[in-house]
C-alpha cells in the first residue's frame, strides 16, 4: 500500500519546491526587496485597472495581484516571474462576465485552476516550444488592440455600453460621447498615458505609472472634478475564503470558457518565463513547476474574489531589470500590495477611472515592439500572413480562436514547406563493367528513380504525377533509401504508382527500404506488390542486375557471357556504398 502511494505521490513531489529554491531567498535579498518595491508600484495601477476592465472591479485586480502572485512566486517554475491579473486575460474574460455574470467568470478560474494542475502533472509544459513566434507576435499585438479599445468608455467618461464585442462598444462608447462629451475624463487618460510613455523614454527606472495615477487622484481631488469619476469603494482587506460563487448547475456549460482561459494561462505564463530566462544569465525555468503554480494560483484567487491570473510580461521584464535573483522578489511585490489592501483601500478607492484608462492604454501601446513585427513581416511571407491572421482574428473574434487560427494555418504552411522538399529525380544507371552499347541498350529499357525528403500526405499526390509521367521503359526501380519519412497516404500512393505502371506493363523493382518504411509499406499492401514476384532489393546496383535478368529472360537485352558477369559483380560491389 505504501508503495503505492508513495508512486502516486512522486508526480506531485517533482513540482514542488526543492531546498535550492528556497536556498536562493538568501542570496541577494536587498537586492530582491528592492525590486519587489518597484514592481509592487508599477503593477498597483495595472492591477486595478485590469479588474475593472474585466467586470469584476478593482478589488479583483488587487486579489488576484496579492493571492495569486503570492502562490505562483512559491510553486511556480521561475525566480523571476511576477503574475497576476493582465491585459490578455481581460480580454477573455469580459465576454464570460457579459454571459455567465461574475460567479461563472470565478468558477471558471477555479476549473482552470486544475485544469493547469493536471497539465502538470502530465509533463505538457514542453509544448510550448512548438508555437510559432509569427503566433506569439500576432496575438501579442492583437491582444493590445484589444486592450486600447476596452479602455475607451472609461477614456471618454461615458458608461460602458453593453456587449463582448470590443469593436461594437468601442463605437457605440464614441457614439455617445459625441452626444455628451466628457473632456475631463479624455484630459485625464491623455495625460498619463503621455507622461508614461514620454517618461519611459526619459528615464526608464523611474515607474511613471504610478507618479501619475497619483498626480491625477490629487488634481481631481483638490478640484473637486465631478467628471473625473473615481474607483468606488475597496474593501479594506481581502475577503474571507468563500466557495459561494460555486453553481453546480452551471459547471457543464463552463467547461469550455474554462479550456479557453487554462490554455491562455499556460501560453502566457510560459512566454513570460522564456523572456525572463532570456533576460539573464543562468537563469531557466521549469515549465511543469511553472503550470503548478499557475494552477495553485488559479484555484485559490477565486477563493478570494479575484479574477485568473497567469505570468505578467511587463511585471516581470521590470522586476529582471531592477535586479530581482530569486522568488523573494515576487513574494515582496505580493506583500506590498496586500499591505496597500489593508491600510490604504480608502485612498486607493479615489483613484479617477480615466486615469487607470490611460495607464492600459500606454501600456497596450508599449506591448507593440515595432522592430518585432518589422523583422517578422519581413521574414518570409507565410510568417507575416500567420502574423496578420493572428493579430486580426484576437480583435474581431478572441483569443483562444486567434491562436487556434494562427497554429492551424502555421501548421499548413509549415506542412506545405516541407512537402515541397521532396524530389523525385532520373539517376545514371550504373552496373560495373558494361559497355557504352550496353549501357545505351539499357537506358532504353531501365530507367531508376531516387525519392529524396518526406513521402507523406502533404507530398503524395505530387509524387503520383511525376511518376505518372514515366517514359515508355519496360523496368522502372525506385530508390527508397533517402526517404526521411512516409505515412500511409504516401505508401497508398506508392501503391498505386506501382499498379498503374504494372498495367501499362512496366515492371517496378524497388531497393534500399529501410526498417521503418517496411511496416507502413506493409500494412497497405504496397510491399507485397513488388515482393512476390522477388523485386525488392537492398541495394540499387542489385536491382538494376535484377532488372537486366528479368530483361534477358524476356529476350530484350542479350545475355551477359560468363567472364564478364563476373567483372559486373565485381564493379557492383564498388558502386554499392554509392548506390544504396
Amino acid at each position: 500500500m505504501s508503495s503505492l502511494i508513495d508512486r502516486a505521490w512522486s508526480p506531485v513531489r517533482t513540482l514542488l519546491p526543492a531546498r535550492a529554491d528556497l536556498a536562493e531567498l538568501r542570496r541577494s535579498p536587498r537586492r530582491d526587496l528592492l525590486a519587489g518595491l518597484t514592481v509592487a508600484i508599477v503593477a498597483l495601477p495595472l492591477a486595478l485597472g485590469f479588474g475593472v476592465s474585466s467586470g469584476l472591479g478593482a478589488e479583483a485586480g488587487l486579489a488576484t495581484a496579492v493571492v495569486a502572485g503570492a502562490l505562483a512566486a512559491v510553486f511556480g517554475g521561475s525566480n523571476l516571474q511576477v503574475s497576476g491579473p493582465t491585459g490578455a486575460m481581460t480580454v477573455v474574460l469580459v465576454p464570460i462576465v457579459a454571459r455567465y455574470g461574475p460567479g461563472g467568470v470565478l468558477t471558471v478560474g477555479l476549473i482552470a485552476g486544475f485544469m493547469l494542475v493536471a497539465l502538470a502533472l502530465l509533463r505538457a509544459g514542453k509544448y510550448m516550444q512548438y508555437v510559432p513566434a509569427p503566433v506569439v507576435e500576432g496575438f501579442t499585438l492583437g491582444i493590445a488592440c484589444v486592450i486600447g479599445l476596452q479602455q475607451v468608455p472609461q477614456a471618454l467618461g461615458v458608461p460602458k455600453p453593453e456587449g463582448d464585442k470590443v469593436l461594437v462598444v468601442t463605437w457605440q462608447a464614441v457614439e455617445e460621447f459625441a452626444r455628451t462629451p466628457n473632456w475631463t475624463a479624455v484630459a485625464f487618460a491623455g495625460a498619463v498615458a503621455a507622461v508614461m510613455l514620454v517618461g519611459a523614454r526619459w528615464r526608464p527606472t523611474i515607474p511613471f505609472s504610478i507618479v501619475a495615477v497619483v498626480a491625477a487622484t490629487l488634481v481631481a481631488q483638490f478640484l473637486d472634478l465631478d467628471a473625473a469619476a473615481p474607483i468606488g469603494q475597496l474593501p479594506a482587506g481581502l475577503p474571507a475564503p468563500s466557495l459561494a460563487f460555486l453553481d453546480p448547475s452551471a459547471l457543464g456549460s463552463l467547461l469550455a470558457p474554462a479550456v479557453a482561459v487554462a490554455a491562455l494561462a499556460a501560453l502566457e505564463s510560459l512566454l513570460s518565463a522564456s523572456v525572463a530566462d532570456g533576460m539573464t544569465v543562468g537563469q531557466k525555468h521549469d515549465p511543469d513547476k511553472e503550470l503548478f503554480g499557475q494552477g495553485l494560483a488559479n484555484i485559490a484567487a477565486p477563493l478570494f474574489g479575484g479574477v485568473p491570473a497567469t505570468g505578467a510580461i511587463a511585471r516581470t521584464a521590470v522586476n529582471v531589470r531592477t535586479g530581482a535573483s530569486s522568488r523573494l522578489a515576487a513574494l515582496t511585490h505580493a506583500a506590498i500590495l496586500a499591505a496597500i489592501v489593508f491600510a490604504a483601500a480608502p485612498l486607493v478607492s479615489k483613484i479617477p477611472l480615466a486615469a487607470l484608462a490611460g495607464v492600459l492604454i500606454a501600456t497596450a501601446i508599449r506591448m507593440v515592439e515595432v522592430g518585432s513585427l518589422r523583422a517578422m513581416a519581413k521574414a518570409t511571407r507565410s510568417d507575416a500572413l500567420i502574423l496578420v491572421l493572428t493579430a486580426v482574428a484576437t480583435l474581431a473574434l478572441d483569443l483562444v480562436y486567434a491562436v487556434i487560427i494562427g497554429l492551424v494555418v502555421a501548421g499548413a504552411l509549415a506542412l506545405r514547406a516541407v512537402a515541397e522538399q521532396v524530389r523525385v529525380e532520373q539517376v545514371p544507371l550504373d552496373d560495373g563493367d558494361h559497355s557504352a552499347e550496353e549501357h545505351a541498350l539499357m537506358a532504353e529499357h531501365i530507367v531508376a528513380y531516387r525519392i529524396d525528403g518526406p513521402l507523406f500526405f502533404a507530398a503524395a499526390h505530387r509524387f503520383l504525377l511525376e511518376l505518372s509521367e514515366v517514359a515508355d521503359v519496360r523496368v522502372v526501380i525506385l530508390r527508397l533509401s533517402r526517404v526521411t519519412t512516409m505515412d500511409a497516404t504516401g505508401a497508398l500512393v506508392l501503391k498505386d504508382a506501382v499498379e498503374k505502371l504494372n498495367r501499362r506493363g512496366i515492371v517496378v523493382m524497388v531497393s534500399g527500404v529501410r526498417p521503418g518504411q517496411r511496416q507502413v509499406l506493409e500494412s497497405v499492401g504496397a510491399l507485397r506488390l513488388v515482393c512476390s514476384e522477388g523485386r525488392e532489393y537492398a541495394t540499387t546496383p542489385e536491382a538494376i542486375a535484377g532488372a537486366r535478368t528479368y530483361l534477358e529472360g524476356a529476350g530484350v537485352l542479350p545475355a551477359v557471357p560468363a567472364q564478364q558477369s563476373a567483372r559486373v559483380e565485381s564493379g557492383r560491389t564498388a558502386a554499392e556504398g554509392s548506390l544504396r
